[in-house]
């Protein structure tokens, strides 16, 4: 039997050669599994990063909710600004001779009925000439029936043959005189009245006083001025300025909702005139839209509308589907492919039932509803149908 010495740390072992063989059996065996598993490990890991690699693009499809709107009915509508005024605006000034103000009895906001006095004007004058000619006329009345009774003496004689037919018809003709003075005294008193009667500043007809201009000790007189400013049944409109091409589309009678600038309330009005001439500057023209009184309409201020002008079919998306950048209005639609493409759309009238489309689409598409802000023209989507409700 041979012997093997082998040297372990500082010692010297001797083992038989036998014993040596079958342990260089075991390293081998040994080591031939642990590099088995190895290469084992390796390709499952392979197989796996395969696996991953595959999976992934199938990860990265999003699902995005699509609808085909079709049509819908819905109407065409005008925007516009412009100010708010008085549908009908009375300014009120001196009528008669004028003089110093006395009193004032409104005040800007009041409601006032048609021939009310709204201020007085001083007439001591007129009230000393109104006594004067209502003095002459007793005077006349009293010649009047002084003539009248000698004409009925004249004729109770003139039988007797007292009184010939000549003095009856002198006393005729005296009668007659008198009686016209008469009328001429009390037309120049039913003058005076009415020129004393025109110091009272009055309203015209029955509405909203807007403005006041006047205090009592001022004076005024005839071609003055406006003392006040009036609303006619305190009915307002706004002003709104149209341009060309919208304004051929509108009619009288059309519906609008108008909003004062600063409120979020509308209030329904109705285009009552439409401007038959064009500003050749701004290439504009006026729409008059007629609103009810209320206190937040408020004349010289500034206001927005929007005037239906019609209606027509057209396609209804919700707002999350259409975007904006700086080249406009558009919506994502995925295509016979599964990919997303960019479509420029025309907005029309916005509304809670949802955005109307003009042009651009027809509505059978297959229309991205939301999460298009993080979509990109070209990607590949597994399209979902919007659920109904």
């Amino acid at each position: 039997m041979n012997y093997e010495t082998h040297l372990l740390g500082d010692s010297a072992v001797v083992i038989s050669e036998d014993e040596s063989r079958r342990s260089r059996k075991r390293l081998l065996i040994g080591g031939g599994i642990a590099l088995a598993l190895v290469v084992a490990a390796v390709a499952i890991s392979m197989r796996g990063g395969e696996s991953a690699n595959t999976a992934a693009p199938a990860a990265q499809v999003p699902v995005v909710t699509v609808s085909s709107p079709g049509l819908s009915n819905v109407s065409r509508t005008v925007t516009a600004t412009g100010s708010l005024a008085a549908r009908v605006d009375m300014p009120v000034g001196v009528v008669g001779e004028g003089g110093m103000v006395t009193r004032v009895l409104v005040q800007p906001g009041d409601w006032v009925r048609a021939g009310q006095v709204l201020a007085t004007v001083e007439r001591s004058v007129q009230a000393e000439q109104v006594r004067s000619l209502d003095a002459q006329l007793e005077v006349q009345r009293a010649n009047a029936k002084l003539a009248q009774a000698q004409l009925d003496r004249a004729k109770a004689l003139v039988g007797r043959g007292f009184i010939s037919a000549a003095d009856i018809d002198q006393r005729t003709a005296t009668r007659d005189q008198a009686e016209a003075q008469v009328r001429v005294a009390a037309a120049q008193l039913a003058e005076q009245q009415a020129r004393t009667g025109r110091l009272d500043i009055r309203a015209p007809a029955a509405g909203l006083v807007l403005t006041r201009t006047v205090e009592p000790g001022q004076i005024v007189q005839a071609g003055g001025g406006v003392l006040f400013r009036m609303a006619k049944d305190g009915e307002m409109e706004m002003q709104a300025q149209v341009s060309e091409a919208d304004l051929a589309t509108l009619r009288a009678g059309n519906s609008a909702t108008v909003t004062p600038i600063g409120g979020k309330q509308g209030f329904a009005g109705r285009v009552w005139q439409v401007s038959p001439v064009i500003d050749p500057q701004t290439r504009q023209g006026i729409a008059r839209i007629a609103v009810p009184y209320n206190a937040a309409i408020r004349p010289g201020g500034f206001a927005s509308a929007m005037i239906t002008s019609g209606s027509g079919n057209a396609p209804l998306l919700p707002e999350s589907a259409v975007q904006n950048d700086a080249k406009g209005s558009y919506v994502y639609i995925v295509n016979a492919k599964g990919q997303v493409e960019r479509r420029d759309v025309t907005v029309g009238q916005v509304s809670d039932a949802g955005v109307a489309v003009t042009s651009g689409i027809d509505g059978s598409e297959k229309i991205v509803t939301s999460a298009g802000a993080f979509l990109t023209p070209g990607q590949k989507v597994k399209p979902e149908a919007l659920k109904a409700g």
